[in-house]
């Protein structure tokens, strides 16, 4: 007697291979579709296509960037872990030596046949509300306020809802692993490693660009009595720092300013920080950018740049992060950064790595998230609040896996004769951090 083979039907075999196709490999990932088929590796983090409409923004957008729309709309989700899921892709990617779709005019025409069998043919869906729609010149004044305003401006209600007390929205340095030792005391450890490694003392004048929520500005006037002007692009930010000051009492050591980096205006300042804001400034713009760092500061003053850093496949961080996240961010290996800064004419006494805390850190604020969804998703929306889901997973895993770094640049301005006035060792930087 013959035993016949099974018949496999359904929408999620005939996306299964062609997913192999477009991949170059076996689909490390188990297909649900909306007819309930099923296919894939049994013991694989489950990828659900709720609606045919996701298959269709594949067609048209194959890659990253229509996945990341068909999740941030809810056209396609991941059962269980999303984390669990983007791992296993990443590592298929690396191991199985996946590439991504560059489908050619067959491989089209087959996904369209496939797509018209599955009732899913048709014109381009419209980009999802939340991605970025830029227009202008690559880093013209204007466009870089639409791309910083895209981001920060989402609101400070959202944020507070985020971030921890301090609202720094930058990697912390977890400077204990003692378990009462959360995300506030990091940021507060990383506020203080970053005034001590710039000597910060009473009546110190500090530039800081880029200031975010004023979580640097505000520690280094309160904590160690500094004069600080206060540079941002986001309006949204820029009134939450005033606030502060204001009920800090803080108006004689805190201007804040809201404009751009390249009309700053002065010099002669102690120190200078930039805290996770050269990433926004553009590769062909970041030597200008260099050489302002250097003329803003006096000389033996100090610079210290915090930068992510990224090699040359995808600078900008991918597809998604460009078109939702950070839009125009441009980042480069920290060789490349050191050298700059070099060139324009400071020295670089010190990198030092913190890879490491900022997958603690995006943990620690996708844990947040998590627990306040339902308060998220009442201020911004169920799209919005998605985009933030798998912006925090997809980043913890980037730097989990080595694809993206930070750094902390401690740099100085030499005198004329080389006087740098730099301390002989580093050790005090470090001391009591955890005890902040």
């Amino acid at each position: 007697m013959t035993t016949a083979r099974p018949v496999r039907t359904g929408a999620a075999h005939r996306l299964a291979a062609l997913a192999a196709t477009a991949l170059g490999g076996p689909l490390p990932v188990r297909l649900r579709t909306w007819d309930g088929a099923e296919a894939g590796p049994v013991d694989a983090p489950v990828v659900v296509v709720r609606s045919r409409r996701a298959l269709r923004r594949l067609l048209w957008q194959p890659g990253e960037l229509g996945l990341a729309q068909a999740y941030v709309t809810g056209e396609i989700d991941v059962e269980g872990d999303l984390a669990t899921g983007l791992r296993a892709m990443w590592a298929a990617t690396r191991e199985r030596r996946l590439h991504p779709p560059r489908l050619t005019l067959a491989e089209r025409a087959r996904a369209a046949r496939t797509a018209a069998l599955l009732g899913a043919a048709g014109p381009p869906p419209a980009p999802p509300a939340s991605q970025a729609r830029l227009r202008g010149v690559l880093h013209s004044r204007s466009r870089d306020r639409a791309a910083i305003s895209h981001h920060y401006d989402l609101s400070n209600a959202f944020y507070r809802l985020l971030l921890d007390e301090t609202m720094a929205y930058s990697c912390g340095y977890w400077a204990s692993d003692a378990p009462e030792f959360g995300a506030a005391d990091a940021q507060r450890a990383k506020l203080e490693l970053i005034c001590r490694k710039l000597g910060l003392v009473e009546g110190a004048r500090l530039l800081d660009i880029g200031c975010g929520w004023g979580s640097l500005t505000l520690y280094a006037a309160e904590r160690h009595g500094a004069r600080v002007t206060a540079v941002t692009l986001a309006a949204e930010q820029a009134a939450h720092v005033r606030e502060q000051v204001r009920e800090r009492g803080l108006g004689d050591r805190v201007d804040v300013v809201c404009q751009d980096y390249r009309d700053i205006t002065g010099g002669g300042y102690d120190a200078v920080a930039t805290v996770e804001m050269g990433e926004h400034v553009g590769d062909a713009e970041y030597p200008a950018f260099a050489a302002s760092l250097h003329r803003l500061v006096r000389p033996a003053g100090r610079v210290l740049v915090q930068q992510m850093s990224r090699g040359t496949v995808a600078p900008g961080g991918g597809a998604f992060i460009e078109a939702y996240i950070a839009p125009d961010m441009h980042m480069r290996p920290l060789g490349e950064t050191v050298a700059l800064l070099e060139s324009a004419g400071l020295e670089v006494r010190s990198a030092e790595s913190l890879r490491e805390h900022y997958v603690r850190t995006v943990e620690a604020w996708h844990r947040t998230l998590e627990e306040r969804w339902s308060d998220v998703v009442r201020l911004v929306g169920e799209e919005t609040a998605r985009v933030w889901r798998l912006y925090l997973v997809g980043g913890a895993l980037a730097f989990d896996e080595r694809r993206m770094g930070v750094d902390q640049i401690l740099a100085v301005r030499p005198t004329a004769d080389g006087h740098a006035a730099m301390p002989a060792t580093q050790q005090d930087w470090y001391t009591g951090l955890a005890e902040l």
